[in-house]
């Protein structure tokens, strides 16, 4: 006798025991916390350092995934072999024929070609029109194994490129899917999350998408002690994927409802659901201080900060990244950070083995010197300028650069007693040496950095010991060398900085401040010995300056 439809479908379709499957230069001072020499334009001007270091790269965190295990829960091997075996047409006909067996068998062979790891016909299954009927097996709730394979199908559909994933959304595919999130078969729900996560990954409109439709709070009913890892790191990535981006940023309401599921993940223990979450919540401080407040005050800041100790890459990056953007934040978010032992851990990360941790820490660090000479004061307390030096004479180029923007923001915005510490640790033979890199830019900010010092050793009487000082470094041949270099603008900033700096006006005209001067240090006439020349002296002897908040 023949079998029902109901009975064939019996022994394949109802899987509920399923387990779960695995510029210029003053552009780019404009993008510090601050920009301008007195303290109340630098504190009106404070804005989120834009820079390549905090776009998270393809490499670091996926957009997308595409599911290429094959974990299927189906237990009959002859079947799979059969639908394995079916040709793109025949897989079209059975998909688009009302035979149950024939329309899984064709579902799965589907499944099958998109999760081979080389070249998925993706193209070829939308083009094939397939989308549709897809969607509408999503919604066959009595056959929980079709619902897999179909959901399965659309994810990884939804993992290329933007028009396929535009195809599974303009099918219909996201309220269906979002309905998944309920279903009782928890394979057929992991996968739905999953396919959820592509389509939300892919852009803000098909994110805001996503959560317009209710997902969120499904997702995180999903959550709980019971949670299967892999299923949970799935639904964490998700989430991420639901933070990301930033035009525009998700809705304040979709922020306010996954923060406090995120603020209790980041105490986890599995390194990829930190991973995840790290980078969600950099997402998230990836903005104005209002953003920034928002992840603050949820108490992260502790967590993070011991995240970015691990030795785990893909939890440290984004735990660096996160506290990096809350720093571009108000004067209080930075001090919140500096206060949960930030500083320290940054001293560390400047002699990480990996350049790239290296270099973001020192964009954290400069983004911390931008701000009030108490911040500045912070870092020198916390012993920060030997390991400046040291970097900035001996690191990799693409970090060197971070730390001359760092030493900028701390010569702009410190007192006279700090930038005197400055010079004293040994800066300035490191920054004439970097003199002769071919990167205009960095030229261009170390002749600001020397012409503000200049300035700022003229109100102290010291210029002319300053001026010495460089000369012994060879920084004015690298100046007057200058002169002649083919960048306009770079040679007209060392011929600005010897006419403001290195001359000094007579009646006859204008002659070199080192040529008419005696350098000697002994006899009777001999000046009181320069701060700028004298060993450094003890912190308590030089209070950091508070400066009034505008």
């Amino acid at each position: 006798m023949g079998r029902s439809s109901e009975n064939i479908f019996g022994d394949f379709l109802f899987p509920f025991n399923m387990q779960s499957s695995s510029e210029a230069p003053e552009e780019r001072l404009k993008k510090f916390k601050y920009w301008g020499k007195e303290p109340s334009v630098r504190r009106k001007h404070r804005v989120s350092a834009i820079v390549e270091l905090r776009k998270a790269k393809k490499d670091e965190q996926a957009l997308k995934r595409r599911n290429i295990d094959d974990l299927s829960p189906i237990s009959q091997p002859e079947i799979e072999v059969k639908g394995a075996n079916l040709t793109l047409e025949e897989i079209i006909r059975g998909i688009n024929g009302t035979d149950l067996h024939l329309c899984f068998q064709a579902t799965q062979a589907a499944r099958k070609m998109l999760s081979q790891e080389r070249d998925p016909p993706l193209q070829m299954t939308v083009e094939a029109g397939l989308v549709p009927q897809l969607v509408e097996f999503l919604k066959s709730d009595l056959y929980p194994g079709l619902q897999f394979e179909a959901a399965w199908a659309l994810t990884n559909i939804a993992s290329g490129p933007s028009e396929l994933t535009r195809a599974v959304v303009e099918g219909g595919a996201v309220q269906p899917l979002i309905e998944l999130l309920s279903c009782p078969c928890m394979t057929v729900c992991e996968q739905a999350v999953w396919a959820l996560g592509n389509i939300a990954g892919d852009s803000p409109e098909f994110r805001d998408l996503v959560i317009s439709n209710g997902a969120i709070p499904h997702l995180l009913a999903l959550i709980s002690s019971e949670t299967p890892l892999p299923f949970l790191r799935n639904i964490t990535w998700t989430l991420s994927n639901l933070c990301r981006n930033k035009n525009p940023y998700p809705c304040a309401e979709a922020v306010k409802q996954m923060l406090p599921v995120l603020s209790d993940l980041l105490q986890h223990h599995d390194m990829e659901v930190l991973s995840d979450t790290c980078w969600a919540l950099s997402y998230l401080t990836d903005g104005c201080n209002d953003r920034i407040g928002h992840v603050v005050d949820t108490g992260v800041l502790p967590r993070l900060v011991e995240l970015m100790t691990v030795s785990e890459l893909n939890v440290l990056t984004p735990s660096l990244r996160t506290v990096g953007n809350i720093v571009t934040g108000t004067d209080q978010q930075t001090q919140m950070a500096i206060e949960a032992g930030m500083l320290m851990v940054l001293i560390q990360l400047l002699t990480h083995p990996r350049s790239s941790i290296q270099k973001e820490a020192a964009w954290v660090l400069s983004n911390v010197a931008a701000g009030p000479s108490q911040h500045i004061q912070q870092l020198i307390n916390h012993g920060m300028l030997p390991t400046l030096v040291a970097v900035l004479k001996h690191g990799e180029f693409k970090v060197q650069k971070e730390i001359v923007w760092t030493v900028a923001n701390f010569a702009t915005g410190s007192t006279k007693d700090q930038l005197i510490l400055l010079v004293q640790s040994g800066i300035l033979e490191p920054l004439v040496n970097l003199l002769d890199v071919r990167d205009s830019k960095i030229t261009l900010i170390i002749l600001d950095i020397f012409f503000f010092m200049l300035q700022a050793a003229e109100q102290l009487s010291e210029k002319e010991q300053l001026c010495l000082l460089l000369e012994e470094l060879g920084g004015i041949d690298k100046i007057e060398a200058l002169l002649v270099h083919q960048n306009y603008r770079i040679s007209q900033a060392a011929l600005h900085l010897i006419e403001k700096c290195f001359c000094e006006e007579e009646d006859n005209g204008i002659i070199p401040i080192l040529s008419m001067k005696s350098i000697s240090s002994t006899g009777p006439d001999t000046p009181p010995a320069s701060p700028f020349l004298s060993h450094a002296h003890p912190l308590s002897k030089h209070p950091f300056v508070k400066k009034q908040h505008s």
